[in-house]
């Protein structure tokens, strides 16, 4: 986790100013909407980068479990 932030160049301070700001511009109230949005969007840019051949492994797998 710190190499994220050491790449990025951000510290503590930063970190918190730039979530002060995020609440400040959405609210407390639509956080957890977006940052529900980010997660299934990760998710899914994941699933997508995958090769193909994992992903038939996995599907495969799935199936085993389900039967």
């Amino acid at each position: 986790m710190n190499l994220t932030f050491a790449v990025l160049g951000l510290g503590g301070g930063e970190l918190v100013l730039i979530l002060a700001v995020v609440l400040l511009f959405f609210g407390g109230s639509k956080l957890p909407g977006l940052a529900k949005g980010l997660g299934q969007s990760i998710k899914e840019f994941k699933k997508a980068s995958r090769p193909e051949d994992e992903k038939q492994n996995s599907n495969s797998k799935a199936y085993v479990e389900k039967s």
